[in-house]
């Protein structure tokens, strides 16, 4: 199989704050251990929308710079030294290829690699410290790169970022939750995506807290046993306490990012148990860790969606254990961006993932 591969391409380029071009740019070039992939879809993120607004460190100059970290494709063409992959090859990446060397990378923790944004060291972050897929073509090292199963669509793929983040934070709870409880707080696309995932893996009790009662009635419909409204329920830490007989949850997954959810889930989590930070937080958080210190609650952190569970989250997507269509919920051409954007930060029409289709 050949494919006629063009000189130049159609690219989203940040060109500064808020200012998100179309325009045209050379198609790249697959080095030693990548592929080049031509982009079928690509997913919105608050990351992206993070770094159209403001920027986030080591990502490449303005006006050079074609973001997007959630995307799938066709590998077009391989680089030297590859053989896990062929040209046909349908494909969806994660955002991090950790450098390799240091001892973050050597332990598994990629996604924490001491050498980010080096690329010198071999670190690369897709749509973050490198081009991404808003755009037609785009490369990504084979150490970052999954086949798509035959039963998932490009727009399904997508979500293997976002899984694969859930499926992240499971792990590092402690991996085995088939019997306990758990509380996830914020029924965005990634709270979603811990619901699906946990209740793949046996979690007995799933209790979803958010504001919005679309989401929470999507929360119930992926898996979630209770929900709880905060908008309507005065006491939710005594409604989740009453679910669980008075202790708490075994595992709590704090995806809303305020210090009010921070500290609802120290507090909804048992003695002994476990919290898990999802959410990035925009602000200082303020809460009372003596009640975590006097209980012996771990706190832990992730970020993004190491330890191969992109691989794994595409795994449950084709066994048909988790469903990317009630999240994925719209998609525009790469020429309406601006539109998709729109949607995705104001929830237009129910919105939760946008996907763009180049």
């Amino acid at each position: 199989m050949e494919f006629t591969i063009p000189d130049k391409m159609k690219a989203l380029v940040l060109f500064g704050p808020n200012d998100v071009r179309l325009v045209e740019k050379p198609v790249p070039k697959p080095g030693p251990g990548e592929v080049l992939v031509r982009v079928a879809a690509c997913g919105i993120c608050g990351t992206d929308v993070k770094i159209i607004t403001k920027g986030m460190p080591k990502m490449p100059p303005y006006g050079e710079f074609t973001f997007g970290h959630e995307w799938a494709g066709t590998v077009v063409a391989v680089g030297e030294t590859v053989d896990e992959f062929k040209v046909g090859d349908r494909v969806a990446i994660e955002a991090h290829k950790g450098c390799g060397r240091c001892e973050n990378c050597i332990d598994g923790k990629y996604t924490a690699c001491l050498n980010y944004g080096r690329l010198d060291k071999g670190h690369r972050a897709a749509g973050m410290t490198v081009d991404g897929g808003f755009a037609e073509y785009a490369v990504q090292h084979v150490n970052s790169v999954y086949k798509i199963p035959d039963n998932i669509s490009f727009n399904e793929a997508t979500y293997v970022t976002t899984a694969g983040c859930a499926l992240y934070a499971i792990d590092k709870s402690g991996g085995y939750i088939a019997g306990d409880t758990i509380v996830v707080i914020g029924p965005g696309p990634i709270g979603l995506s811990v619901v699906q995932c946990a209740r793949a893996l046996g979690a007995e009790r799933i209790i979803l807290v958010g504001t919005r009662e679309d989401r929470l009635s999507k929360g119930r419909l992926l898996g979630a046993t209770h929900t709880i409204n905060v908008r309507e329920e005065p006491a939710p830490l005594d409604k989740i306490l009453a679910l669980t007989n008075g202790k708490g949850a075994e595992r709590v997954f704090e995806c809303a990012g305020t210090s009010d959810s921070f500290e609802l889930a120290i507090k909804s989590a048992k003695k002994g148990g476990v919290v898990v930070l999802v959410s990035f937080y925009k602000e200082p958080v303020v809460a009372n860790l003596d009640y975590v210190v006097l209980n012996q609650i771990s706190l832990l952190t992730v970020r993004g969606e190491g330890n191969r569970n992109c691989q794994r989250a595409l795994s449950l997507m084709a066994q048909g254990k988790i469903d990317a269509k009630p999240i994925m919920t719209h998609a525009f051409p790469l020429e309406e961006f601006h539109t998709a954007l729109d949607y995705f930060v104001n929830r237009k029409d129910g919105a939760m993932k946008v996907v763009v289709n180049p």
